[in-house]
């Protein structure tokens, strides 16, 4: 939860684009600073699971820590397109280095401890953790600015990106574990090790690229990952599932939006936003109660989530005629789509702790960056629809049209959702 919260505990990210702007950069040089930020993190999402599944994990995500306090202490010193195109690029590969790779070594560690089952629990915690971390950097970032300007809130980051840096290096160092189920009739380049046990150089269980050389183990966690999340039924339905619970959530860009275009007062915006935060953070909370739940069950709370989320948009946007009753009718709408968005985020966090569990070969950050780099391509699709949807409709209905993919993702999920597995087993070797 640390290592979550500290990472998004940063001033800078409520006010990056105003930082640009006060500092000569128009709309388009700005756009085109998000798109190479955007960019480098979508080229590296898989080749830096494959990495994470080669060399130490833990060391990664000091390495990730570590080029996120060198962007924003670059953003500090050197507040030029230069400077932040650099600075943009570092928190590119920083993200791409710590997505799947900390839920990998999560999950190792706890599976060396014969307590996997503690795993949907713990990253639902590390979710909240990281989503109330935001909340509290952009509250923060108005009394820094105005004490110390721009200045102030840049080094704040960097001083709380230096304190993530050394959360990072007090992490566990757990071994790489797998399923002892055999891979060769579903993945044939996938090595299957023992739950809770190393992989060693020169051990007889350990794959030959282990005793290689890095770039060939590197090459061989690659093809392994890949190879299972493509052709393992399970774990292709569990990264599809995934992926699209995830990138679904992308509509959350556009609810202050929604708000401003019902006629919410400017002021009152944050507070209608902060309804969905709560949505998302108790969503996140409640994951390790139901990680126990059917997938038939998840299903209907998803689509329950659906309709909750269809309704609130619509409510919300009849404000728009309706302005003697905009607090209520926006309370209200705003509320629905809370839940509604908390459901969402738990049965994420659900269906990811069930790839975990499903995936079997050694190169489990590769394929929970094959999950990570398709939820980018959903995001970006939503992002696509709504700025030509919004050409036609509303806000409302636009987003109103998003909950009916969240009806279908929720029809997909029985099918799609691994099976959850037990593994009282390994508390016995552990």
């Amino acid at each position: 939860m640390l290592f979550r919260g500290s990472r998004d505990l940063i001033p800078l990210y409520a006010l990056y684009a105003l930082l640009f702007a006060e500092h000569g950069l128009n709309t388009a040089q700005i756009s085109s600073l998000l798109a190479l930020w955007s960019v480098t993190a979508f080229v590296l999402e898989v080749p830096s699971g494959a990495w994470a599944d080669t060399v130490s994990r833990r060391g990664l995500l000091v390495l990730s820590g570590s080029l996120v306090l060198a962007a924003f202490t670059l953003w500090t010193v050197a507040p030029s397109y230069l400077g932040f195109a650099i600075g943009f690029v570092l928190w590119g590969v920083s993200s791409a280095l710590e997505s799947g790779t900390f839920e990998a070594l999560v999950y190792d560690d706890l599976v060396a401890k014969g307590e996997p089952v503690a795993y949907p629990r713990i990253m639902g915690y590390a979710r909240a953790a990281a989503e109330g971390a935001v909340v509290v950097a952009i509250l923060a970032a108005t009394p820094l600015y105005g004490w110390g300007g721009y200045d102030l809130v840049g080094w704040s980051s960097v001083a709380i990106a230096a304190v993530h840096v050394f959360i990072a290096v007090s992490l566990p160092s757990a071994p790489k574990a797998a399923s002892v189920d055999d891979l060769t009739d579903d993945a044939p380049d996938a090595v299957a090790t023992v739950p809770g046990h190393p992989v060693v150089p020169g051990d007889a269980r350990a794959p030959a690229a282990d005793r290689s050389g890095v770039l060939t183990r590197y090459l061989t966690m690659l093809r392994t990952g890949v190879g299972e999340a493509i052709r393992v039924r399970r774990v292709r339905n569990g990264v599809l599932l995934g992926a699209l619970l995830f990138g679904i959530t992308a509509y959350d860009e556009y609810f202050a939006l929604l708000a401003q275009s019902a006629g919410a007062p400017t002021v009152v915006v944050p507070l209608l936003v902060g309804l969905t935060v709560v949505g998302s953070l108790t969503g996140s909370l409640l994951a390790g109660r139901t990680a126990r739940l059917s997938a038939r069950v998840i299903a209907a709370a998803v689509a329950v989530g659906g309709v909750l989320f269809i309704g609130g948009a619509l409510i919300s946007g009849l404000a728009t005629d309706r302005p003697d009753a905009v607090y209520l009718l926006t309370g209200v709408g705003f509320t629905a789509i809370g839940i509604g968005y908390g459901v969402v985020l738990n049965a994420e966090v659900v269906a990811e702790s069930r790839l975990q569990d499903a995936i079997e070969g050694p190169a489990r950050a590769t394929v929970t960056s094959v999950s990570g780099l398709l939820s980018e391509v959903v995001s970006l699709v939503i992002f696509g629809f709504v700025a030509l949807a919004t050409v036609w409709l509303s806000m409302a209905a636009t987003l109103a049209l998003l909950g009916l993919v969240m009806l279908a993702i929720a029809a997909l999920t029985p099918a799609w959702l691994p099976r959850r597995v037990v593994r009282a087993e390994v508390a016995g070797q552990a």
